[in-house]
């Protein structure tokens, strides 16, 4: 069974984003927007804005935005369907079900059916663990030697694998699992002649969503079995990516939030184990590269990371682009490093709760202090050979940094801390910075997107790009952004903006496909007799056109008023004359059309052999040359002779 569209339209009608987004982010008027502090980064200067009017959110600091729906989806890690009936509870709707097709029931069920099977296993491998004689002496006494106490135990669903080929396929069996979901979940491996269980005598480490869902295990084993690897791992399926997941977040999410910190380890007991002696602030990456999709896990809690490093000096240096992707992230990062042959899990162990956090507290490092003693090993190595790869290492570091005032700051630390000119290191950074800014532009411009001045408001790209310079991606946005944004609003006395731009661009081929896509949708709403509105195109059932339209509005509903309210300039707005505004975005887009057409033309007559032809395609090229320079003129643009 699936929610009606009765019920879901119910709900999208009563969710007032305001109080939605208001039970948890106090909000502030800010012009025809409310804004505040971000949920998600625990930010300082507040840059997450409600627009009632659309009935939507943005968050700068995160990047996320979306509906009321897609507000709660993110806030408290859930799905769609969990987010309706949260709604609908707020606002006492009643949930009314209705017959999903085939295919939905089909999607559906088996992403419910592997969450389902992978919670049953959850429960029988604690089962196992606690009740079973072979979980209790081998599991259970593995994990009191740790000093895991039995409600830690509980808390974090420990288990135990028995050493047989198909304890738990059968168990599942005689529940009713089939072993094509067991399969699909990673629980089970076939083979031609043989299926069988994949974890096999091993203490099993659930490892859960945010939501505190298991999606996968981490199973450890416990012989000296040299055949076989210590740990083996759920492999990859519809409901776990590796990359996207942390291990314990779910047990640590509040205690992240309330403590504005994370701490980050390497492996499951190391969480554990900190958790049992009082520090519930901690995630582990389990035993992978840090990815970019964890730093932004992390992120949705706090902008504060503290790295915990066992003492191994050259996996120290390793990790060291761990730390590179967390600034280059915007986040904040200490590092902490244990005594030598000690790591988290075992160093927590050989002292009280209370002195085992002022150690940590005590023994934090800034990135610079901490990547300077790891490079000099403690000061030892400090000729000027040295000195000058140290300071190239960490100023390589800072560059990464997109925040300019903590770039400043780092900078005056580094040049106190290595005896340098800040200067000097000023002088550095910047060659580095313009290095990095002109490959992101190449590489923007290759992938045919705008400059970096098309994101800015249209106030501000008036002025900073020449129209000779805007791009396919930028002219094709442009448009579609008037057309979300204005769509019902008239253009003269019987055009609205909407009719006037897909009658203006009906024969245009749109280079982006979901610029394609969305403008499709809203040919195929005027047609029905409806109006276009941005609630058309955000929702679930298609993700990336849902952000694109909101960045789109954000343009013109964010961005634009709190940009000049920062400068205390009051530019003209597009909504001023708003039917000139969207005649030259229009003109623009047939200009870039008409040159993409030129160029085209005059390709192929360069690679011509054929003289019919030729003259063909010198009519086409100067048909094209003439309406590209009347289009021009129209603009106002001078071309130079």
């Amino acid at each position: 069974m699936a929610i009606s569209n009765e019920t879901i339209n119910e709900i999208k009608t009563r969710a007032d984003i305001l109080e939605v987004v208001g039970d948890f982010v106090d909000l502030k008027k800010a012009g025809s927007s409310y804004r505040g502090l971000s949920p998600f980064t625990n930010e300082k200067t507040p840059s997450f804005y409600v627009s009632p009017s659309k009935e939507i959110y943005k968050c700068f600091s995160s990047g996320k935005g979306g509906d009321a729906i897609s507000f709660i989806m993110e806030l408290e890690g859930i799905n769609y369907i969990e987010a309706l009936k949260f709604l609908a509870n707020k606002y006492g709707i009643e949930v009314e079900e209705e017959e999903q097709t085939d295919e939905q029931i089909q999607a559906q069920n088996e992403r419910e059916s592997l969450f389902i099977i992978l919670n049953f296993a959850k429960d029988y491998f604690a089962e196992t663990l606690l009740e079973h004689d072979e979980g209790k002496s081998i599991g259970l006494s593995y994990f009191k030697e740790r000093g895991f106490s039995e409600e830690t135990i509980r808390k974090f669903d420990l288990g135990y694998s028995l050493d047989t080929w198909d304890g738990f396929m059968k168990a599942a069996e005689k529940k009713g699992f089939k072993r094509e979901i067991m399969e699909k979940a990673g629980l089970i491996l076939a083979s031609e002649n043989k299926t069988y269980d994949r974890f096999r005598g091993r203490v099993m480490f659930p490892i859960h969503n945010v939501a505190g869902k298991a999606i996968a295990f981490g199973a450890r084993i416990l012989t000296n079995n040299k055949k076989q690897p210590k740990y083996i791992n759920s492999p990859e399926t519809e409901v776990y990516h590796k990359s996207n997941i942390v291990y314990g977040i779910h047990q640590a999410k509040q205690e992240i939030r309330n403590a504005d910190m994370c701490y980050l380890v390497e492996g499951y007991t190391d969480v554990i184990s900190m958790h049992q002696s009082g520090v519930h602030n901690v995630v582990s990456s389990s035993g992978t590269s840090l990815t970019k999709e964890q730093i932004q896990l992390i992120g949705r809690y706090t902008k504060n990371i503290t790295v915990l490093y066992d003492g191994d000096n050259a996996g120290i240096k390793a990790s060291f682009r761990g730390i590179d992707l967390i600034l280059e992230h915007d986040l904040d990062v200490k590092a902490v490093v244990f005594p030598e042959g000690e790591d988290p899990d075992s160093f927590s162990r050989t002292m009280s709760s209370e002195a085992f956090v002022d150690y940590l507290k005590e023994n934090a490092k800034d990135f610079i202090t901490f990547k300077t003693n790891v490079l000099t090993d403690g000061g030892k190595k400090v000729d000027p050979a040295s000195k000058v790869q140290v300071i190239r290492d960490v100023i390589a570091s800072i560059a990464l940094i997109p925040d300019g005032i903590k770039r400043s700051v780092y900078i005056q630390s580094c040049a106190h801390q290595l005896d340098i000119e800040e200067q000097v290191l000023l002088s550095e950074l910047n060659k580095l910075l313009i290095t990095k800014q002109q490959k992101e532009n190449q590489q923007r411009f290759r992938e045919n997107e705008p400059p970096e001045a098309a994101n800015y408001p249209p106030e501000a790209v008036q002025e900073e790009v020449k129209e000779t310079h805007y791009t396919s991606y930028y002219v094709e946005r442009q448009t579609l952004r008037m057309l979300v944004n204005y769509g019902g609003e008239p253009f003269d006395e019987e055009t609205s903006i909407a009719e006037f731009i897909l009658d203006e661009t009906e024969e245009i081929k749109f280079k982006d496909e979901m610029v394609r896509k969305v403008i499709e949708q809203s040919s195929a709403l005027l047609a029905r007799g409806e109006k276009i509105n941005p609630d058309e195109f955000i929702g679930p059932h298609d993700p990336v056109m849902s952000q694109l339209v909101i960045d789109l509005l954000e343009l013109n509903y964010f961005i634009s008023s709190g940009w000049q309210e920062r400068h205390r300039i009051g530019t003209p707005h597009e909504k001023d004359d708003l039917a000139e505004a969207v005649f030259k975005v229009v003109l623009r887009l047939k200009r870039k059309k008409l040159e993409e057409l030129t160029s085209e033309t005059e390709e192929a007559l360069k690679n011509s052999t054929n003289p019919q032809e030729q003259d063909e395609l010198i009519k086409i090229y100067i048909h094209y040359k003439r309406l590209f320079d009347e289009v021009g003129k129209q603009l106002g643009i001078v071309v130079a002779k």
